[in-house]
């Protein structure tokens, strides 16, 4: 199985209860729904069955309580902690409108600014508790570059030209990191 063809769907927590039970964190539209792209994937190929799904106790709609499959210890779902869970992408619907995206479908593409001039190609898009951010490895030798993944950071994503366009200004004495206004 590609790597590349994988998309992120859930990512399990720590164990709940005595029986095998695990809290999974969902990143489906509709959390439950993660059960219906069964058999899902680990990154290293392992094949999970979910079972029993349902939303886990107090405010979090994307926590969700979970067997699997052949999972029946609380040590066994203890090792299964921060385990991600992938399907493969042609398993997944294409998207309904010309705006919509996945965000693994954005890796690889070269980053433009309004000028046209290349600054380098998404490389990731992590997301450290304050929003999506894209990870930009700049064509020019230099650390990478993160920006905030908003219309004022990325005004145009064009899958079809297969590109996308920022608004940066590199950090300098006469030059601050947000876009013009």
């Amino acid at each position: 199985m590609n790597p590349g063809s994988l998309v992120l769907l859930g990512e399990f927590g720590r164990a709940h209860g005595l029986k095998g039970e695990v809290r999974l964190k969902a990143f489906t539209a509709d959390p439950s729904a993660i059960a219906d792209y069964n058999p899902l994937f680990t990154r290293d190929g392992r094949r999970i069955v979910l079972t029993d799904v349902r939303r886990a106790p107090g405010g979090a709609p994307d926590l969700l309580i979970v067997r699997v499959d052949g999972v029946t210890t609380r040590e066994a779902a203890e090792a299964l902690t921060r385990i991600e869970l992938f399907v493969p992408r042609d398993r997944l619907p294409p998207p309904e409108d010309d705006d919509e995206f996945l965000l693994t479908d954005l890796i690889g593409l070269p980053v433009r600014n309004r000028e046209g001039e290349t600054i380098g190609h998404i490389s990731a898009i992590p997301n450290y508790g304050g929003g999506d951010l894209l990870e930009i490895t700049p064509s020019s030798s230099g650390p990478a570059i993160l920006l905030p993944f908003t219309k004022a950071f990325v005004p145009i994503i064009d899958l079809k030209s297969r590109q996308v366009i920022v608004d940066y200004l590199e950090s300098g004495p006469d030059r601050d990191a947000s876009p013009e206004d």
